[in-house]
């Protein structure tokens, strides 16, 4: 039989380093771009990020505190989600920097910036892949007790998407083909993903 670690979070993990991002990992990172009511952009990436719906598609991150991001959000409705690629890793990065408002993150990271085409925010040039989204819930985060938190959902729909046709492959969407980084645990870990990674397994009828 395993041995296991056994805590309750409320009471602390009891380890060098909280473990669940290292569990729940790797994580697809949100890269997401906007502008605030005078059109300053702002690019930030966040790890708790994911697609939770086809039809339409909705896409949803969660930010700790209430960040440039969400401010610009909340007053604008839109955003953009960028795919993050091992090939812009450092620009990635750059841009999680804990800069004033007024600074745009395209310039702090050395990213050009591609226009939308339904909404204001730009997109990275660079990155081979964007869903330009219009908000439709954001939500505070609470405790089982109803405690509120400042942590913030933001979930968004994509009305317009935009791939890299070198991408596809007979209509196909290659995922690998890009080279996208996903967030592991830690202060610093993370993952690319590549062919070599890939099996198939069917659904069973």
């Amino acid at each position: 039989m395993a041995d296991y670690h056994y805590y309750e979070p409320g009471e602390g993990h009891r380890l060098p380093h909280d473990p669940l991002n290292s569990i729940v990992a790797p994580r697809p990172i949100g890269w997401i771009s906007t502008v605030d009511t005078d059109g300053v952009p702002n690019l930030a990436p966040y790890s708790f990020f994911n697609l939770i719906n086809y039809q339409p598609p909705l896409i949803a991150f969660a930010s700790s505190g209430w960040k440039d991001t969400v401010a610009n959000i909340a007053a604008t409705g839109e955003f953009v989600w960028n795919l993050a690629t091992k090939a812009e890793a450092d620009a990635m990065n750059a841009t999680s920097a804990n800069v004033a408002g007024t600074v745009d993150e395209f310039d702090l990271a050395g990213l050009g910036a591609l226009p939308a085409s339904l909404v204001k925010p730009p997109r990275v040039e660079g990155s081979p892949v964007h869903f330009e989204c219009r908000l439709t819930q954001l939500v505070r985060l609470q405790t089982h007790a109803g405690t509120a938190l400042d942590q913030w959902l933001v979930i968004g729909e994509a009305v317009g998407i935009h791939i890299d046709t070198a991408l596809l492959e007979d209509g196909l969407y290659q995922t690998a083909r890009a080279h996208p980084i996903t967030r592991g645990g830690g202060p610093a870990d993370y993952f690319e993903i590549t062919e070599d990674a890939l099996f198939r397994m069917k659904r069973p009828d």
